[in-house]
């Protein structure tokens, strides 16, 4: 299924992008804000995330009941989300109902209320999504990890922020945010499935009115970005698991060198053939949940491995763990698991040509990121032309002693893992 990709450039800076797909019924259709959490100054952590709550509760023309029901009639499929480089509303509905869709969306993210009861009562929500979250040993030691390995910079805060900064945000302080961070300048309008460039266009023009007022959000909120190696152990005698992150520097979202950086990731513990899934999980049966990744923003990235085992073989994994990265940093990878690993991406492209909420998610991924959609035939070719040298350099570069970075959260009284035990 090939891509049929258009992009329109309004003055306002707003961006609109398509692509069409023939033979399908469906359509996905989102909203992207440039705007996260890493723009946001330290007094106001949290208010990305808060927004993206909070235009759920109401507009001039519709009540947070009616938002609830109009999306549940539409098919139930409105999803947000706020990560630190963006904020994005995504809906998939039946072609015949993407200006509903289109309607719902544009009105709660032009025209919130932002009321305040409703804030103070969105405020107590995300405060117990918080608990939540540290209830959840994954998601709460990511949290601890990001806040070690980007000191005193907003990628290690959290995207929620703290029950402090969430108690102040009332109406003005919310709505001042809000003209500023969904700014047409800031806004990518993406849509994929049985639809058309100049549906899309039209719509924009009917339902989208903002008032241009942005300040020129700092990428980095003013901080210069320096990445940590830390060495973090965190207690918590309540848990049956340990939870562990090993990392290292890699590149960022814009470099050329993040083709063979996924694939890299991927040789290492990507899947189930991977080196790391075999040694831990086959080998010898240390874990149920072990991987590896990539992790990149816009100027940085890292590399990350993770596991959770039970809390008296964690020395054992983290050996083992720490030994196959020596094979790579030694020995480099082998062109069979390169070749297997460009299969493997291969697939996973292609296959999400099928989809259109993920077409719609890769044209505002692409266009977010690096300012123009890059087609699949482009991210093929560039994956394809991937050598050993290029992936073993990047070893070189960034898997270093002293840049290596460990964090734990579990039962773990009395756990030492010093800097000789991550040694390359």
């Amino acid at each position: 299924m090939k891509e049929n990709i258009r992009v329109s450039r309004l003055n306002s800076g707003l961006t609109i992008l398509s692509d069409s797909m023939r033979g399908v019924r469906s359509a996905t259709l989102g909203f992207f804000s440039r705007v996260g959490a890493r723009n946001e100054p330290a007094d106001l952590n949290g208010i990305t995330h808060f927004i993206e709550h909070a235009v759920f509760k109401g507009t001039a023309r519709r009540s947070a009941l009616d938002i609830a029901i109009e999306q549940d009639r539409l098919g139930g499929t409105l999803d947000a989300f706020t990560t630190h480089e963006e904020t994005g509303f995504v809906i998939k509905v039946i072609d015949d109902q993407i200006e509903r869709g289109f309607d719902l969306i544009a009105d709660m993210l032009t025209c919130p209320s932002f009321e305040e009861q409703d804030l103070e009562n969105e405020q107590n929500v995300i405060i117990e999504e918080m608990k939540m979250v540290e209830d959840a040993p994954e998601d709460h030691l990511g949290e601890i990890f990001s806040e070690a390995f980007f000191p005193g910079h907003p990628l290690g805060r959290n995207i929620v922020g703290t029950p402090e900064t969430v108690r102040s945000f009332a109406h003005e302080r919310t709505s001042r945010f809000h003209r500023t961070a969904f700014d047409p300048s800031n806004l990518v309008i993406a849509a994929a499935g049985n639809v058309t460039h100049e549906q899309i266009e039209d719509l924009t023009a009917k339902y989208v009115s903002i008032t241009a007022g942005s300040q020129g959000l700092s990428q980095g909120g003013g901080r210069s970005l320096v990445m940590g190696a830390p060495i973090v152990i965190r207690q918590n005698e309540n848990l049956e698991q340990a939870h562990l992150i090993i990392a290292a520097p890699l590149v960022a979202a814009t470099d050329q060198r993040r083709y063979p950086a996924d694939l890299l990731a991927t040789v290492v513990g990507g899947g189930t053939s991977s080196r790391l899934w075999q040694t831990v999980r086959e080998d010898r049966g240390l874990a149920y949940n072990v991987g590896a990744s990539t992790v990149m923003y816009r100027d940085c990235g890292y590399f990350l491995m993770f596991a959770a085992t039970s809390p008296d073989q964690v020395e054992e994994l983290v050996d083992v763990a720490m030994e196959g990265l020596r094979d790579v940093v030694r020995n480099g990878i082998s062109g069979d698991e390169l070749e297997l690993a460009k299969d493997q991406a291969r697939a996973a492209i292609l296959l999400s040509l099928e989809d259109s909420a993920a077409r719609a998610g890769s044209l505002a991924n692409s266009e977010l990121t690096h300012g123009r959609v890059i087609p699949v035939e482009e991210t093929l070719e560039n994956i394809e032309a991937v050598t050993l040298e290029e992936v073993n350099s990047l070893v070189a570069e960034h898997f270093q002693t002293e840049k290596m970075a460990f964090a734990a959260l579990g039962d773990l009284d009395g756990l030492v893992i010093d800097r000789d035990r991550l040694a390359l």
